[in-house]
């Protein structure tokens, strides 16, 4: 579905990321873990339009994106969920959910996702008239994958979902994970601190460090360099 091939992000003269190269099927969850400053989050908003790409390939279903604005790019079915629960913190819980179909047209159809979004996150229902900024941590997660899902993603990448959340919070999170790829078929391209529970969810696993692709595969969980590192163990 994705192929991102020799990635080159700059902050100015800092290399972010220094040639990374990822890959992900249809229905996969691919989780990207290492340390604070190796490259991650600033990769996914590269593929996602909202980075300049200094250099390489980003290839989604058969078509080049780098350089692409990112309204073009999440119109081509990719949606990002941002590190630290980016809502519209002035506008109500339905505004948040109605805005993330913005580039739909199809309004009947606008309608049954919204109210599907609501049974899934039944907090939200709750409080569709109150304000974003109001809700705890938790319920604002909530809110942006719900609303990053309004805009019926084909891949959908998240950005550290449980960072700061409580535990049973976390825990639903990825419980939702799961469903989005087990239920709905949408593949995921997963950032997450949480190491072990990522690498418990995810077909597959990048491990970056120093913004380059450290080691790569199936069964990272299994390698005694990365429990050593990311496991504790």
């Amino acid at each position: 579905m994705l192929a991102a091939s020799d990635i080159h992000v700059s902050y100015g003269k800092i290399n972010a990321v220094k040639g990374v190269s990822v890959e992900i099927g249809h229905g996969e969850i691919v989780a990207l873990i290492g340390p604070n400053g190796a490259g991650k989050s600033t990769l996914l908003k590269a593929i996602a339009g909202l980075l300049p790409v200094r250099r390489g390939s980003i290839v989604f279903d058969g078509a080049e994106l780098a350089g692409r604005p990112a309204a073009e790019v999440m119109r081509r079915g990719l949606a990002l969920v941002l590190e630290g629960r980016s809502t519209l913190k002035h506008m109500t819980v339905r505004e948040n959910l109605v805005l993330g179909a913005y580039a739909r047209g199809d309004h009947a159809a606008i309608a049954e996702d919204l109210d599907q979004m609501l049974t899934r996150f039944p907090v939200l229902r709750d409080r569709l008239k109150q304000r974003a900024g109001t809700l705890s941590g938790g319920e604002q997660q909530m809110l942006v994958i719900a609303r990053a899902l309004m805009s019926r993603p084909r891949l959908l990448m998240l950005d550290e979902p449980s960072l700061g959340l409580a535990p049973l919070v976390t825990a639903k999170i990825f419980e939702l994970i799961h469903a989005l790829k087990s239920v709905d078929k949408v593949t995921v391209l997963l950032v997450e601190q949480n190491a072990n529970q990522a690498l418990q969810l995810a077909d597959r696993a990048y491990v970056l460090e120093n913004g380059v692709v450290a080691l790569a595969g199936k069964d990272l969980a299994n390698d005694p360099r990365v429990r050593e590192a990311y496991l504790g163990v």
